[in-house]
């Protein structure tokens, strides 16, 4: 979600959220309003009642007794009841009623005809004033009991005032008070969304203007500072920005110095490598050219054909290498063209006849592949030199060089009888500048996989500690055949 949405969000969320809390406010001091309301105009009729009943006691001194309580209210309560616009009910001290304004009240079951246990006993200890509760089924039902006295204070009766507790004036209240704040927060939920809309596209406007320059940052170009003209939160950004800008600047200048020098460093490391790789091989040769040839063996012209072409192929190795080294230091560009598999590896595995390389193929035909030869000649080199290296002092080298073929592809197999590698190791030994020899630089496996790659081929490897690997190449046919 973008700035901009998660800022409108927000406000219209604030909006929504105070309405709904101011609603429930509106509610809850209703309701205590409402309930306020009935509470104080049930004493103000009962206090006018008490007003009424004590003047008519005091004109009757004769009804100081409760016997005359029926006598003397028989019909004036109904009066006193219409002028309150309440009921009244009279019960004697024992609880059995005496006089009431509307008996309806007890045909319908709304009230008994005798007091409840619990009101004479509150009254008893002391209560001047009993009120009970009870929920009917539309309103809420209140009904109050005292005492009233005569002159001297003592109780002649219990007088009732019933008090149905009607709110649907105060609910119409309510309902039109929120209708009335519904429109309210509609007009400020609109316009609060109006108000994100335009502050969060100030906001995010800004931003999106460092957002695009700070896109267009190169590394090793030169990269102008922004300009930012208020001081706010932004123009505070804006300046960390600045002074990334310069530290990334110098940062890159250290950084593309270190590249060079290291470059400079692998690439005399991987020449280095590459120009040892032929040489073993070709001094062997010299050696074995040296010791077996004999001018008067009838074979003498064709062996010293084949040592002489392997000995050019690989000074033209090593001459490719040393060019590539003086024209900026880069590996020769390959030239692909079609490589016969069964006389080049035959051309490589001469080479090691001092180390019993054995060289199988399963096709009489020749296996044709697109790859550029020298470099196909210099990874199995580099195959068959670390397979050669990799057998301990004292065993006897067995090391062979097997060729197959798919329907779609070669497949050469480099197998050695050496010490092997380790599972840990297996996973590090095309990578650059790893070595488990005591000497070298470890970019041969690097190199040969970067060839292969180029070549589009795989290399794989297993291998077993102490009874030696299989490098396995896979490469496509040529033409598809």
């Amino acid at each position: 979600m973008t700035l901009r949405a998660r800022i409108f969000l927000s406000m219209l969320a604030i909006i929504l959220l105070s309405s709904i809390l101011m609603a429930s406010i509106t509610v809850y001091h209703f309701k205590r309003e409402n309930e306020q309301y009935h509470i104080e105009r049930l004493q103000r009729k009962e206090d006018a009642i008490h007003t009424s009943i004590d003047y008519f006691l005091q004109q009757d001194l004769s009804a100081q007794r409760t016997d005359s309580i029926t006598p003397l209210f028989d019909n004036k309560i109904c009066e006193v009841a219409d002028v309150n616009n309440l009921d009244i009910n009279i019960f004697n001290l024992e609880g059995d009623l005496l006089i009431s304004s509307n008996p309806n009240l007890f045909d319908n079951g709304v009230l008994h005809d005798a007091l409840n246990p619990v009101v004479l006993s509150r009254l008893r200890d002391g209560e001047s004033r009993v009120v009970m509760k009870r929920d009917l089924d539309t309103t809420n039902f209140l009904s109050t009991y005292e005492y009233i006295n005569s002159s001297p204070g003592e109780p002649l009766a219990v007088i009732n005032v019933p008090y149905f507790q009607t709110d649907s004036f105060h609910k119409r209240e309510l309902r039109e008070f929120l209708e009335s704040l519904a429109q309210i927060y509609v007009l400020l939920l609109i316009g609060a969304g109006l108000l994100a809309y335009f502050l969060s596209n100030y906001i995010t406007s800004s931003l999106t203007a460092v957002r695009a320059r700070i896109k267009d940052i190169r590394i090793g170009e030169k990269n102008d500072p922004l300009e930012w003209d208020q001081d706010d939160e932004i123009g505070a950004l804006v300046q960390e920005y600045n002074c990334m800008l310069a530290e990334l600047s110098r940062s890159a200048e250290l950084l593309a110095k270190s590249e060079r020098e290291g470059a400079w460093k692998k690439m005399a490391r991987q020449v280095a490598h590459e120009i040892k790789n032929p040489l073993t091989p070709m001094k062997l040769t010299v050696q074995q050219l040296e010791r077996r040839l004999d001018p008067n063996d009838p074979e003498f012209q064709d062996k010293l054909k084949n040592f002489t072409r392997t000995l050019i192929e690989q000074i033209d190795t090593l001459s490719s290498i040393a060019s590539s080294f003086s024209a900026f230091a880069q590996m020769p560009a390959q030239n692909h063209g079609s490589v016969e598999l069964n006389a080049a590896l035959q051309s490589c595995t001469d080479l090691f006849t001092h180390q019993t390389v054995r060289f199988k193929t399963e096709n009489p035909e020749d296996v044709i592949i697109t790859a550029d030869k020298e470099y196909f000649i210099r990874v199995m080199n580099n195959l068959l030199t670390n397979a050669s290296q990799s057998i301990p002092e004292g065993r006897e080298p067995n090391i062979s060089v097997r060729l197959s073929r798919t329907a779609t592809e070669a497949v050469i197999e480099v197998e050695d009888n050496g010490c092997g590698i380790s599972d840990d190791q297996l996973e590090k030994i095309f990578e650059p500048n790893f070595t488990t020899k005591s000497s070298g630089t470890g970019l041969g496996l690097a190199m040969v996989r970067n060839i292969v790659g180029n070549f589009k081929g795989t290399i794989a490897v297993q291998s077993e500690v102490g009874r030696g690997s299989v490098f396995t190449l896979r490469f496509a046919l040529a033409g598809g055949s």
